[in-house]
């Protein structure tokens, strides 16, 4: 009797084993699971395929790039001369596509403006191409969970259940919900001017977001293509869209245009017109952050039929008749995008909060973030409140000017979750700010980022947290990124590589300004360098003595530099003036005067060359010099 016991129990362990080793080999064990293949999410698996990581992304639709194509936003919004990284390279690939930039100059609005079908070809040849990434499309979240310092994820595929068991997963979903979903913290709506410091932020925090949109591609079809007339169609919700006899009160007297101008401002190639018109046109106010899939389907039909109303006022008010519904853009029933346009998600509480005055006054914020820039905006803060019922007792928020700006690594970084990234349009940012990071070109950059830092992580098999924020910082400028926005050194100058690192260091500034409509910064790479703006070299070095005023001779600079390598044990290939001279000639600066006055971008190169502060003193993600 006890040995049928014994062999009963041994048979009941070998079954309990070989049921735990058949659980453990149903998952994947991959190295990178990016949920969403948005326009951040793209990048992200792209960028980390590129670095050696395996890496799969789960889309929900059947089209990569969000924004960019499945909710049909066609129309890039700044950047345009800070083309960073693989934002530059979609850019170009689109350029090359249609012809030159000249060709994506259709519509008034923005520069660069296509066809988010040519959108998403363009993406998947790209994709295609990076044998360590895949792409479950029609695919969605089921479940997340972490232990044993890995993630143990479950997704609904059109095949059934695949259950991935990877070291970092990245949320680049359009509302945050993997971040949710695993217990990150974080805020909807307004903050209160209290809780950031800033200046223009309401007095009392709310959870009013911003209007989303359900976008319409039409095309012209040389013929009456009037629509039937949409259930509870209201044409009150769009007289005042354009200049037209039905308009008696306008919302926005001062931003009123003719119906031509309106329709052309999306005009895309091919004869077709994005219609994301913020003025009483297809903007909706609907708050689906926190509803399950089901309801937020069935909310936003709302929206959806809010845009059909549009195009027949435009088609039956506005006469333009043979503009309708584009049957060559998206693969859907009703023709309309996959997804709505959001401009609002959830903010997480990451590691830091970027808000408006690290924007407007970088270099006088207890944290020094621009030191941990990644990604670069200069699109000014914009948001869209104006289908809400009350929207004009909200802040006037349209094209609010600020500088552009290098937005901190840390605001990927949820608090109290690791090896979890954040990207898209839930980064740990203020509610203002995220009227200008909400943008394609900066949203690309963040998904680049995410891709760079998960893949560190793996590499350096160290957690997120643990990752050097300058070892992130040398990949993306390896792959043709700005840590910060100057716009007076481009990527193929010389000198742009020294003046990015140098610029990070804080040890010389930038200006920012605005100029009109336009948000700039500019590292003055050719005015004379001033004492007065080495204030920085002593946050680095601060035994150093800075002599002197007014501007810096180039003997000064070698005397400064050689007091530095001395006091901190710097060692300087050969002889300093040696060392010098071969900068000169390589830089192509100007003959080895002693006595002259240089420049403020020959005082970088020189600092970044030789004393090499941006490698030799790392930083923390609050941009504090460890």
């Amino acid at each position: 009797m006890t040995q049928i016991k014994t062999f009963c129990s041994i048979i009941l362990i070998m079954i309990f084993l070989q049921g735990c080793s058949s659980d453990k080999t149903e998952y994947i064990s991959i190295d990178l699971l990016i949920v969403g293949g948005g326009a951040s999410g793209t990048a992200a698996g792209v960028t980390s395929s590129r670095l050696g990581i395996n890496s799969v992304i789960i889309e929900e639709t059947s089209w990569l790039g969000g924004m960019l194509t499945s909710a049909g936003v066609s129309a890039i919004d700044g950047n345009y001369n800070l083309q960073s990284g693989f934002f530059g390279e979609y850019i170009d690939s689109l350029a090359s596509y249609y012809g030159g930039m000249e060709s994506l100059k259709t519509g008034w609005v923005s520069s660069v403006l296509y066809e988010p079908s040519v959108g998403n070809k363009i993406l998947n040849n790209i994709v295609s191409k990076e044998q360590k990434l895949s792409v479950e499309f029609n695919s969605s979240l089921k479940s997340i969970q972490k232990r044993d310092e890995r993630w143990y994820v479950e997704v609904e595929t059109p095949e059934g259940i695949k259950k991935y068991n990877p070291k970092i997963v990245i949320d680049a979903t359009e509302l945050g919900d993997v971040a949710d979903a695993c217990g990150v913290g974080y805020d909807i709506g307004m903050d209160s001017r209290d809780e950031t410091g800033e200046k223009i932020a309401p007095e009392k925090s709310n959870d009013i977001i911003q209007d989303l949109t359900y976008v319409a591609i039409l095309k012209d079809y040389g013929y009456d293509v009037t629509i039937p007339r949409p259930a509870n169609y209201d044409s009150t919700h769009y007289l005042c869209s354009s200049i037209n006899d039905l308009c008696v009160s306008p919302k926005e007297p001062d931003r009123m245009w003719s119906k031509e101008k309106m329709i052309t401002y999306g005009k895309l190639p091919n004869n077709k017109y994005m219609i994301n018109w913020p003025i009483e046109g297809n903007d909706y106010y609907l708050d689906i952050i926190r509803n399950n899939t089901a309801e937020r389907n069935e909310l936003l039909q709302q929206a959806k039929d809010f845009t059909l109303g549009f195009i027949y006022f435009i088609q039956t008010e506005l006469g333009m008749n043979t503009l309708s519904l584009a049957d060559d853009e998206f693969p859907t029933s009703d023709n309309l995008p996959f997804i709505p346009y959001h401009r609002e998600s959830r903010r997480i509480h990451g590691v830091v909060q970027f808000n408006m005055n690290h924007i407007t006054d970088p270099f006088t914020q207890e944290q020094k973030l621009y030191r941990t820039s990644v990604a670069v905006g200069d699109y000014p803060i914009d948001h869209h409140h104006a289908r809400y019922p009350d929207w004009d007792k909200l802040p006037n928020l349209y094209f609010y000017p600020v500088p552009s700006y290098g937005l901190p690594l840390g605001v990927m970084i949820p608090k109290n979750v690791e090896d979890l990234i954040v990207a898209e349009k839930s980064i740990s940012v203020s509610n203002l700010v995220n009227g200008t990071t909400r943008l394609q070109p900066v949203v690309l950059q963040i998904g680049q980022v995410a891709g760079t830092l998960a893949s560190l992580a793996v590499l350096q098999n160290k957690s997120i947290n643990n990752v050097l924020v300058r070892d992130v910082q040398k990949i993306l400028l390896d792959n043709g990124s700005y840590l910060l926005p100057y716009l007076d050194v481009e990527k193929k100058d010389k000198l742009f590589l020294s003046l990015q690192r140098i610029g990070v260091t804080g040890i010389m500034k930038g200006i920012g300004r605005n100029e009109g409509w336009a948000n700039q910064t500019w590292f003055r790479s050719n005015d004379l360098m001033d004492f007065a703006d080495l204030e920085g070299l002593k946050d680095f070095y601060p035994e150093i003595d800075l002599y002197g005023e007014g501007y810096v001779t180039l003997q000064q600079s070698i005397d400064i530099v050689s007091q530095i390598s001395k006091l901190y044990n710097i060692e300087v290939e050969g002889k300093l003036l040696d060392r010098i001279s071969e900068i000169y000639i390589q830089f192509e600066f100007p003959d080895l005067d002693l006595n002259r006055n240089i420049t403020r971008g020959e005082m970088a190169v020189i600092l970044d060359n030789v004393l090499n502060p941006f490698e030799e003193k790392h930083i923390n993600i609050f941009g504090e010099i460890i």
